[in-house]
């Protein structure tokens, strides 16, 4: 758990989400708020596949 609290592209990716929620809350309700929310969906998503590669390597690397 401590490798994804630590590693950057998890945390600006989570941060991300502050923005986001304040266009939902103050902007208009169209479809592009339902892409960004997609693409912070999507970036979250790389940004814990490259941890968890990142980790496989490592444990690989070990041994």
């Amino acid at each position: 758990m401590r490798k994804f609290l630590f590693n950057t592209s998890v945390l600006s990716s989570v941060f991300g989400a502050v923005g986001i929620a304040k266009q939902t809350k103050e902007g208009p309700r169209d479809w592009r708020l339902i892409l960004m929310w997609i693409s912070w969906a999507i970036s979250v998503a790389i940004a814990v596949g490259t941890v968890v590669e990142s980790s496989r390597e490592h444990e690989l690397d070990e041994y």
